[in-house]
């Protein structure tokens, strides 16, 4: 492919299927977005995190993708979908590597490559315009002249985003761990933006049953949308299985973020109402809960499940032969991370005013758990095909 043939965007706005339906029912995700633009505390500057996964996600991918051509005899369209593309380059690194793999394949069986339709997906404020400024780098990475269409589809990948039966392909990496809003029944959970041992039992459960009732519509919407065979692979942020679930280990992100949140409260410069009202929606599931979901809804079937490590900042380092300044670097580069995917949740309740601050703090933080080895948080690489 010399360049992509057609580029559309498709505005929620003129859907007919009870978009405003949906904004009301998921009322958190106005404020759910990765950070835009190119700038110093951007997601696409910050996302070395998603590519690192996105890397170790590949013999998955690929697998998968050859996987998907072959049992569907070789289609002469295949329709690909990136759910919670996020902005800058990284989902055009997936593409990229989905289109390679049903091109160099088509070769060796001596086929003709399909027409490739490529829908990224995020909600509806999410920066597509600096997405699409990476049109031209995933242009030199595609080795095809073979027509390729590149779209936008706006929207929440909790509900219906594509006709009945057709899409070919599923990709999500780093995105079904963001639940569609804060659960309800956290009033007790004070003091901390997500569960941590301290947390009372209900607020476990609050998360769990929020997860469950997500990925159930996730899966619910997609075994409509995707043909027979069609494949999915999803990549997760989880936990290990541990008999405490509460139990997140002392450096876990959100147990830092509410530490520093803590020291603004102590400083004056956040009220303790605020802090102990704000709630992260997010999950980190283990595998025996994403297993469980899937076989419950019966729509797919698990063809693999992977896990791996977590890195994040200082986790491939060891304090003892690091500088001093290394830690902090690496201590900047994890609240640079964290920031570039929490500050518009932050910025809402909280205002743009504190964020220098708070990650400030973060950053000192991390660095003062730069020994932690007990790390509890996860990579979960799951791959399915539509039943």
């Amino acid at each position: 492919m010399g360049e992509v043939d057609f580029i559309h965007t498709i505005n929620p706005s003129s859907r007919c299927d009870g978009g405003d339906e949906r904004s009301s029912m998921y009322s958190f995700v106005n404020a759910l977005r990765m950070s835009g633009g190119d700038g110093d505390n951007s997601y696409s500057t910050n996302s070395l995190l998603q590519k690192k996964v996105l890397s170790k996600a590949k013999p998955v991918l690929v697998k998968n993708t050859k996987g998907m051509m072959i049992n569907l005899n070789f289609p002469n369209y295949i329709k690909v979908a990136d759910l919670g593309c996020a902005t800058g380059e990284n989902t055009f690194l997936t593409m990229a590597e989905i289109v390679n793999t049903i091109n160099v394949l088509c070769q060796q069986c001596n086929q003709k490559p399909p027409e490739i339709d490529c829908c990224l997906n995020d909600l509806p404020d999410n920066d597509f315009n600096t997405t699409f400024k990476f049109v031209p780098f995933f242009n030199k990475r595609v080795k095809s002249k073979r027509l390729c269409f590149v779209s936008g589809v706006p929207g929440s990948f909790y509900s219906r985003l594509f006709p009945r039966k057709s899409l070919h392909f599923v990709h999500s990496s780093y995105s079904l761990h963001w639940l569609s809003k804060v659960p309800k029944g956290l009033e007790k959970n004070s003091s901390s933006v997500y569960i941590t041992t301290s947390s009372p039992p209900n607020a476990y459960k609050a998360y769990l049953n929020q997860f469950q009732s997500d990925f159930k519509s996730f899966l619910e919407m997609r075994s409509e949308e995707m043909v027979s065979n069609g494949r999915m692979v999803l990549t997760f942020i989880g936990r290990k299985t541990l008999d405490d679930p509460l139990h997140r280990d002392c450096c876990h992100f959100w147990t830092l973020l509410s530490t520093s949140l803590r020291d603004l409260v102590y400083e004056g410069l956040v009220s303790a109402s605020k802090v102990d009202s704000f709630n992260i929606p997010f999950y980190d599931p283990s595998k025996e809960e994403v297993m469980e979901m899937i076989r419950n809804e019966g729509s797919f079937e698990i063809n693999d499940l992977e896990i791996h490590g977590f890195e994040l900042g200082l986790s491939n380092h060891d304090e003892d032969y690091m500088l001093h300044s290394q830690i902090s670097k690496a201590g900047q580069r994890e609240a640079n991370c964290i920031r570039a995917v929490s500050e518009s949740m932050l910025v809402a309740d909280f205002g743009v005013d504190i964020m220098d601050t708070l990650f400030k703090k973060f950053a000192y933080h991390v660095s003062q758990h730069a020994s932690c080895t007990n790390k509890t948080t996860v990579t979960l690489v799951v791959s399915l095909i539509r039943k």
